[in-house]
């Protein structure tokens, strides 16, 4: 399907002045202000950069995030409008492109609201305030007289002005100032509105959605060869043949790097496996045993850091000590849609269509690799099918901008196959978690110890060495070196420090830099795994200390929003005087803070397990959920329960399988998914709404605390602890050895 040639989609492939301006604009940093400025306003502080007015009142608005199917756009569209008095329909929104926006780094760790959101927030507020101010100048009254809407001001007397009028102090130049008087949150219309989401309707009706329906003039298509195993050399291929066949019109090889281009899509595909075929492939890295792949892990060097050491002034003495340890495997993004880019060199600049989660680090990255400057390559994001984490998406861009400069002038439109995706794009890493804790006699946790061994949860590009093309190339790249992401957000440490009153504890973060298989980000990074750990733990407390697990939680918060949403869920659920659950159920209960700085999110759950298969299946869910001020109540749901079903997928189905030749789980079968047929019932989100409250992100809130909800009601139902992910039917059927 050919994408159609909206104002957006030229703009965002054209050099006109209006992307030269916004360059000027938003690309060059300025010493911000002597207040620290909210948001990504501290970083860039020209209101140029995202919020500009033309002559004939057109506003846009710009922000260096990228819509992924978390809903930003239409979060961002409706807390500029909600500011400038304008309808959503009147707000033109440009996203994460290096010719145009601002670089805001990384689309993670939900931050584009904190971010992007509170940037554009306070600097529509100070826009319109220009605007109001220079109305007031002109018509000669006070601006207590005078009414922004519709794209106009209005005074009391009927006279108005547009805001394209109204243009004339809005200079590029012009920085943003603090305290910029924002509309009282009572007095929304906008903000916390059902507002229909922009991305949605293309995407269920079979419209040019994704990068992978973007349609060049006079595009080519091509393919890659990869080779079977990490490390793996071409050594003999014979591509003459190959090369004569219809439509092929360049085969790329560059060392081990090999690549086809032809006119149409089948005949690139056809090229591929022909060339597949033909080329014999030596030596290559062998992986570690999939049986003792833990101890491995906990066997290599690594760098320990004490992340909390909290001691008690006067000890309570112990009265009963638990210890256990989790297991999580290592997982794979499954992107529904493999991953894709389209790139073309025209007169010296390389452009690349891309659906990466940094186009700033891309182009970085990007450059070095095709030895451009910086300002050379421009990186466009377009919305990828499937995937919220470090994927293939960024490989595929440097496929495509690497098969591009051999044809320069013609865009090249590079697709991934199912079992490439799989079998090389970056994993989340394996992880271990040890926990130990005592009760006192009143069954109150008195001292906690933590530790949690895992590899980076980065290798995101910026660095040439990290797009995986550019290993098998004659002159190869060498990857930047790992590193932990420091606390208070964390890697695999993040959300190791439990949010409970806990008065002696001690966290270890056990860092390690050797990675056995590639690995990356992946959506809630290490939070996934040891949230899943401290809730179940926390139930094995609970039960050890006689307690209601609900009772147990609150009994060791004192948090009031954390409180708010365990309590919500609770009731919501119906947690207190519940029914009894027929044979086979259970129930579980979890909570988390997400990086214990993000929004509040609490899970309770009905599973069912089948006694005879092992299979376990989540019968209805309430999640309760505080992420600050609620501008898309209805986005809230969508990402809590969609992130409720994904952390569901991970908890009882998915691990990566491999063994010491490569990796296995080259498709679906080899790497199961939640199915429709095992989706809950129900899953009822409830939003608490912290009106003027800063924006805390909600992406990432639900995996954790679904992932030990799940365990927990599984114990509930079976009897029994299973602390190795995931609860997959021959784990649950060996551990109730029925």
């Amino acid at each position: 399907m050919t994408a159609a040639l909206t104002r957006r989609l030229f703009l965002a492939g054209s050099g006109a002045l209006v992307v030269a301006y916004a360059a000027r604009a938003a690309d060059i940093p300025t010493s911000a202000p002597p207040t620290k400025l909210p948001g990504s306003l501290k970083d860039w502080p020209r209101l140029a950069a995202w919020v500009q007015v033309a002559p004939d009142g057109t506003v846009t608005v710009f922000s260096g995030k990228a819509e992924l199917g978390q809903g930003i756009r239409t979060a961002l569209i409706q807390v500029a409008a909600e500011q400038l008095y304008l309808p959503p329909g009147q707000i033109m929104l440009v996203t994460a492109d290096t010719g145009r926006t601002t670089n805001e780094g990384y689309t993670a760790g939900s931050h584009s609201m904190q971010d992007s959101g509170t940037a554009i927030m306070n600097a529509a507020a100070e826009v319109r305030g220009i605007l109001v101010a220079e109305a007031a100048a002109r018509l000669g009254v006070a601006t207590p007289d005078l009414t922004p809407g519709g794209g106009r001001v209005t005074a009391t007397d009927g006279r108005s002005l547009g805001y394209g009028e109204l243009v004339g102090s809005l200079t590029p130049e012009r920085l943003a100032q603090p305290g910029a008087p924002l509309k009282d949150p009572a007095s929304f219309t906008v903000i916390g509105a059902a507002v229909p989401r922009v991305d949605i309707p293309a995407k269920v009706t079979g419209g040019a959605a994704y990068v992978q329906d973007l349609k060049l003039p006079g595009m080519l298509h091509a393919r890659v060869v990869r080779p079977p195993r990490y490390g793996a050399v071409l050594a003999e291929l014979d591509e003459v043949p190959i090369a004569a066949m219809p439509g092929v019109v360049k085969i790329l090889r560059d060392g081990s790097y090999l690549g086809v281009i032809a006119e149409g899509e089948w005949q690139a595909i056809q090229a591929m496996r022909a060339l597949s075929t033909a080329a014999r492939w030596s030596g290559g890295k062998t992986l570690p045993d999939p049986a003792t792949i833990f101890d491995t892990i906990q066997a290599l060097p690594m760098q320990d850091s004490v992340i909390l050491d909290r001691v008690a002034d006067q000890p309570t003495a112990a009265t009963r000590t638990l210890k256990a340890r989790y297991l999580r495997p290592y997982g794979m993004h499954g992107s529904i849609g493999p991953s894709c880019a389209v790139a073309q060199l025209q007169d010296g600049l390389m452009t690349v269509w891309t659906h990466t989660q940094g186009v700033f680090p891309d182009r970085a990255a990007l450059a070095e690799l095709l030895a451009m400057p910086v300002d050379k390559v421009r990186c466009i994001h377009t919305e990828g099918s499937g995937c919220y984490g470090h994927n293939g998406a960024d490989d595929a861009g440097a496929d495509a901008a690497l098969l591009a400069r051999a044809v320069p002038g013609r865009p090249v439109r590079v697709q991934w196959m199912r079992e490439q995706e799989n079998t090389w794009e970056p994993f989340t890493p394996a992880m271990i978690m040890e926990v130990e804790a005592s009760l006192d006699a009143d069954g109150h946790i008195v001292d906690w110890h933590y530790g949690v061994w895992s590899n980076t949860h980065n290798m995101r590009p910026g660095n040439g060495g990290r797009l995986m093309p550019s290993w098998a190339l004659a002159a190869p790249l060498t990857p930047s070196p790992p590193e932990p992401i420091p606390q208070p957000e964390g890697g695999g440490d993040r959300n190791a420090i439990p949010l409970y009153v806990l008065p002696q504890a001690r966290v270890v973060s056990h860092f390690i830099p050797e990675m056995p298989l590639r690995i990356s980000a992946m959506r809630g990074l290490g939070a996934y795994a040891n949230v899943f750990s401290i809730e179940s733990f926390m139930d094995e407390l609970a039960l050890a200390a006689g307690a209601d697990p609900v009772a147990f939680r609150l009994a060791h918060l004192t948090d009031s929003r954390a409180r708010d949403v365990v309590e919500r869920a609770a009731h919501e659920f119906g947690w207190d005087g519940a029914k009894a659950l027929p044979p086979g159920h259970g129930r579980g209960f979890a909570f988390a803070r997400y990086k214990n700085l993000g929004a509040y999110a609490a899970v309770a759950l009905e599973v069912a397990v089948d006694h005879e298969t092992g299979r376990v299946r989540v019968v209805r869910a309430h999640c309760a959920v505080d992420s600050g001020q609620a501008v898309s109540p209805d986005g809230i749901r969508n990402q809590i329960a969609g992130g409720l079903l994904q952390s569901s997928s991970w908890t009882i189905y998915e691990a990566v399988s491999f063994e010491p030749t490569g990796i296995t789980s080259r498709d679906w079968s080899g790497y199961p998914i939640l199915r429709f047929p095992a989706v809950p019932e129900s899953v009822e989100v409830h939003v608490i709404d912290r009106p003027g409250m800063p924006f805390l992100g909600t992406g990432e809130a639900a995996q954790g605390p679904t992932a030990a909800a799940i365990a927990n009601a599984v114990a509930d139902a079976t009897k029994v602890r299973i602390r190795e992910l995931p609860l997959s039917m021959a784990r649950v059927k060996a551990a109730i050895g029925v």
